[in-house]
Formats: structure tokens, C-alpha cells, sequence
């Protein structure tokens, strides 16, 4: 068995910070909290506490409140005052144009705009009178929400299966350049067989210290338990792993290195070398799989030397999961878990093109993560049955 006694029988670490309602369900209620205070401020004409000749009444107290909108039931504590003449006006307007507002939102997180232009485009888009003091309030609560999930603890459990990769996206610094930067996303199963995106960084490039530092940072917040590491064969990341988890098996990325040989062909023999290598992999064990891979080296030799001088380069960090049982291997062969979770980011992330600034791209990176970690968390059946043995 793979699986390790959990340090806790408790939820996988997070849960109870990280369930529904989502990220945006609680930036609204956030906001609509804000935007009833600023309303009993105007109906008072006095903030809490306040000593002016303006003042109009008391507070006297909340009652409960809750609201359904595009996103979820959201709950309240609604002021009241003692006259009992202080009526919101907020619900109707956030039931009728929450959908407006929430996209408001998002295309605040991702253009990284200026607060006073925020304000404009919620007036606009949902006619709630906002100054930009609340939006930069509301901005705040949110990013306040991602790095909470960005430092929470991982020592609940232990971790056995890390599974990295990273994409690139175009972001605008100092004086006007437009760079690539990195974006190194690390997601892990359980000793209980579930899954979390356990953290995620923003760098110049995929180095061996960008990595080290997010290998660092995940075992400072307790991550460890650590038996195999799925990846591509990045330079960077070899060199990392072997500084941060000496002592851990490393499968190498299946479609990655499928993909390497694929580009050293002619396009008119890619159907045919697809098929011959996915039958390198159809064997039960690993001496199986080097049989067949001998024998497709064999084929192609004459035709695409370099494709077989990879393939036999990179053929055996390809079977370290082979001889696990066929379920365990169906998971941990590839990053395609990462792959999906990429293909999601990139569609969120294509319409902004260029990043104003890495925080930007950073806060909308923790954003969609965290959105996705809720999905995980939410799943009825464990990732992973950890029997390692077939």
C-alpha cells in the first residue's frame, strides 16, 4: 500500500476555509456588506461613534438577512436603526443586475484597473453608487482571500504524489516591455487520496530557483510525505527536485516526451509513430514496455535517428509508475491532471493578452486556483485508490 497513516483524520487540509460559498459568493457579500454600511452612514449622516450636529438617529443592532443571486445564497447581518426608517435599497438592486456586477468584478481582477474606474464601470454596468474607497476595500478582502488560501497549512496529512507544471503568459513592467513570465503550478493527492492545488508561483522563467523557491515554500507550510513527483524534464525542475525532494521517484510526463519525439518526424509520420508509441506503454510491466520500445527503435532507425536516440534517452523516467497498479498508473503516468487545470487557465487568461503587472497576473492566477480547489474539495469520490501494487 502507498498510502501512509494521516497525521489527522480530519478533511484534507483547507476544507474547512475553502468550501462553498465560492471565491465570488464571498466577494459579494463582502461588498454588499461595505455597501450597506456606506448607506447607514448617509441615513445616520454619521459614522459609528460619531459626534456631529448632523447626525440624523442611532443604530440600534442587525437582523439576519439572506439573499439569492447568480452566484449562491449569500447571508447578511442588516443594520437597523432606532427609528426602524432605514430601508436598503441595495437587495433589489443587487438582485436585478448581480450577474452585471460579478462580471464587473472579475474584469476588475483581471485588468488590474484603477479603483475610480472600477467604481465608474459597477455605476454604469449595475447603478450601485460606489466610491472608489470600497472598491479598494472590496479589491483588498479578495486578495486578502487568495493569499490566505495561497499560506494555509498542509501538515494535516501527508502527501505522497506531487504533480508540477507551467505555463507562460505576456506581462507589461517597467518601462513599458512586454516579458514572458512564468506561471508554476503544483497540485498533490493525499494519503487519504485527494487532491489540492497546493500552491502556485510567478517567476522570470522555469529555473531551478524558481522552483527551489515554491518547493520551499510548500515545505515550509508543512508539505511532506513526498514518494513521487510527476513533471515535464525541464532542466529547472530536475535540478530543483533533486535539491528539495532528494529521496523521491520522478515519472516523467508521458505526453510531454510523446510529443518531443513527435516534432523530430515528418508531419505525413506523426499518425503512424502515435500509434507505435502509444503501443510502447500498452504492456503490463516495465520490461514489457522496454521490449516493445526496442522493437519501434528498431523501426525507425533508418527513418528518424534523432526521434530514437530521445525516445531511448527518455524511455525509462517514462516507467516509473508502470509496475503501480493499472488505476494508479492511469493517473500518475502524466501531468494531464495539470494539463486540463492549464487549458481552463489559459481560456480565463487569453482576453486580457498582456498583463498590466505581475500582481495582476498573480491575483488572477490565485483566483481561478482557488475556484478550482473548491471543485476538488467538492468531489464525492476519493482521486486516487492509493494500492500501488496491481
Amino acid at each position: 500500500m502507498a498510502s501512509k497513516t494521516s497525521k489527522t483524520q480530519s478533511a484534507p487540509s483547507g476544507q474547512g476555509l475553502f468550501t462553498e460559498p465560492g471565491l465570488l459568493a464571498r466577494l459579494l457579500e463582502g461588498n454588499v456588506r461595505l455597501i450597506l454600511e456606506q448607506e447607514l452612514e448617509r441615513h445616520l449622516g454619521a459614522q459609528p461613534y460619531q459626534r456631529t450636529k448632523e447626525r440624523q438617529g442611532y443604530r440600534n443592532g442587525s437582523k439576519p438577512r439572506t439573499m439569492k443571486t447568480a452566484v449562491g445564497e449569500l447571508h447578511f447581518q442588516v443594520p437597523q436603526t432606532r427609528d426602524g426608517r432605514f430601508h436598503p435599497s441595495v437587495f433589489e438592486r443587487y438582485q436585478r443586475s448581480d450577474k452585471a456586477l460579478v462580471a464587473a468584478m472579475q474584469e476588475m481582477v483581471i485588468q488590474g484597473v484603477s479603483t475610480r474606474k472600477v467604481a465608474a464601470v459597477l455605476e454604469e454596468m449595475a447603478g450601485f453608487d460606489l466610491s472608489a474607497t470600497t472598491v479598494s476595500r472590496a479589491c483588498v478582502t479578495m486578495e486578502e482571500e487568495i493569499e490566505r488560501f495561497r499560506q494555509r497549512r498542509l501538515d494535516e496529512c501527508e502527501w505522497p504524489y506531487l504533480i508540477i507544471d507551467a505555463r507562460y503568459e505576456k506581462v507589461r513592467k517597467g518601462g513599458g516591455r512586454v516579458i514572458s513570465q512564468a506561471v508554476l503550478v503544483a497540485a498533490a493527492v493525499s494519503d487519504q487520496g485527494r487532491r489540492e492545488i497546493v500552491g502556485w508561483a510567478v517567476g522570470d522563467s522555469e529555473s531551478e530557483a524558481t522552483w527551489s523557491e515554491l518547493f520551499t515554500s510548500l515545505k515550509r507550510r508543512g508539505l511532506s510525505g513526498v514518494e513521487l513527483v510527476v513533471s515535464d524534464a525541464h532542466s529547472g525542475i530536475r535540478a530543483a527536485l533533486a535539491r528539495q525532494f532528494q529521496g523521491a521517484a520522478w515519472q516523467r510526463c508521458r505526453v510531454h516526451l510523446m510529443r518531443e519525439l513527435l516534432a523530430k518526424v515528418n508531419y505525413r509520420d506523426y499518425k503512424e509513430l502515435a500509434a507505435d508509441l502509444q503501443a510502447v506503454y500498452q504492456g503490463p510491466s516495465a520490461a514489457q514496455c522496454r521490449l516493445v520500445a526496442g522493437e519501434v527503435a528498431e523501426k525507425w532507425q533508418r527513418r528518424a535517428p534523432k526521434m530514437v536516440a530521445a525516445l531511448e534517452a527518455g524511455l525509462e523516467d517514462t516507467l516509473t509508475v508502470q509496475d503501480y497498479a493499472p488505476p494508479l498508473r492511469r493517473r500518475l503516468k502524466s501531468t494531464n491532471m495539470l494539463e486540463r487545470l492549464m487549458r481552463t487557465l489559459k481560456q480565463r487568461t487569453k482576453v486580457v493578452l498582456i498583463f498590466p503587472s505581475v500582481d495582476s497576473l498573480d491575483r488572477l492566477i490565485g483566483a481561478l486556483l482557488l475556484e478550482k480547489q473548491e471543485d476538488w474539495l467538492a468531489e464525492r469520490t476519493r482521486y486516487l485508490v492509493l494500492d500501488r501494487q496491481g
